[in-house]
């Protein structure tokens, strides 16, 4: 959690629950809005417009998906709550951008809180979002904290009428969105694999110190990640078992296979977890090895020129009678000497396997 967020928290210790204050950055000066108002015959998306002006877009008998960006006016939010009769509670969730994925339903809504994952594969690090949601009877409000989401294939399956988005509720709409979302985890999870991928072929081939920061760096990612679905399973199950108005009989599978995919993409998570203990473990044996081979080859060394070493002190002391000193060939013989136990000592040592 950021030091920016932390404080933002401190800020709001004294005030009594229900207080509206954003706890993140601020990605917009303004926030936006934009409107999509359908049925099954028709279609019209209304973009950039005015809170007022995407309440006179919204109609009785047709599906609306309001999507507001951009959290921190407050007072504004504060609106939106007070028009689509949202608790204040709810608001507070919503303005905390540090929220656990929750579902919490109520008489006339239900609202879900999740992460929005997104993979950069210029910084190899996910992005994440949180996107709020609340569903009415005929109408889906989506909270984002900045601009850019990965829903633009759900809006053109919604202007082009293809699936079953245009014949069927708002409750389905939500379950689309929710699916898209839990789409692009597993979008993101084939990058980080091919990541693993290729850092297991370098730790395996040739680990470097570079190979230790990759590891943790994508522990890290994985560990958002995990932070970020584990709960979604729980939320799901929330709404398959306690049910709503809101939500039809024929959405309730659709919600299953939800849920199927959320525990498939914690599965994965897991894998892709052990997977990387494995690496660093085989990462800390390589150097470990790499340290012995080292250590092996300079003992060696040492232990050839010890003898060398032993005749060289006695041929450099200073005494004057000393009997190979004044000998023609003894300077010679010695280096001979030399040579003859270097090459002995290595032989011996690759006898036994050292070398």
């Amino acid at each position: 959690m950021s030091k920016k967020l932390m404080s933002s928290y401190a800020k709001r210790v004294a005030l009594p629950p229900g207080t509206l204050v954003h706890l993140g950055d601020k990605a917009l000066e303004n926030a936006l809005f934009s409107v999509i108002v359908y049925d099954k015959d028709t279609f019209k998306k209304y973009e950039p417009v005015t809170f007022q002006e995407a309440l006179g877009y919204m109609k009785p008998d047709k599906i609306s998906w309001l999507n507001i960006t951009g959290l921190h006016d407050t007072d504004l939010l504060q609106e939106v709550g007070n028009h689509f009769q949202i608790h204040p509670l709810t608001l507070e969730d919503i303005l905390n951008t540090g929220q656990r994925p929750k579902a919490e339903l109520f008489p006339e809504y239900i609202f879900l809180v999740l992460k929005m994952i997104h993979y950069d594969e210029e910084q190899h690090s996910l992005d994440i979002e949180q996107v709020s949601f609340v569903l009415g009877k005929n109408f889906v409000i989506t909270f984002q904290e900045r601009p850019g989401d990965v829903m633009d294939a759900l809006r053109d399956r919604i202007a082009q009428a293809k699936g079953h988005v245009r014949q069927r509720g708002a409750d389905y709409l939500f379950y689309s969105i929710v699916d898209i979302i839990i789409d692009h985890y597993f979008t993101s999870l084939e990058e980080l694999s091919d990541d693993i991928e290729q850092l297991e072929m370098e730790v395996l081939e040739k680990p470097s110190s570079s190979s230790s920061g990759q590891l943790h760096h994508i522990k890290r990612e994985l560990l958002f990640l995990r932070k970020s679905v584990w709960p979604m399973r729980e939320q799901i199950t929330v709404l398959l078992r306690e049910g709503h108005p809101l939500i039809t009989a024929d959405t309730v599978p659709y919600l299953r296979d939800l849920y199927d995919h959320v525990i498939q993409v914690i599965d994965t998570v897991e894998i892709f977890r052990d997977m990387l203990s494995g690496l660093l473990d085989i990462y800390l044996s390589s150097i470990s090895n790499r340290l012995n081979d080292v250590m092996r080859i300079l003992t060696i060394i040492a232990t050839i020129f010890m003898p060398l070493t032993f005749i060289a002190g006695i041929y450099g002391m200073n005494f004057k009678y000393m009997p190979e000193l004044h000998q023609p060939l003894g300077y010679p013989v010695v280096l001979i000497l030399c040579v003859i136990i270097a090459v002995g000592m290595v032989a011996f040592f690759k006898r036994k396997g050292w070398l």
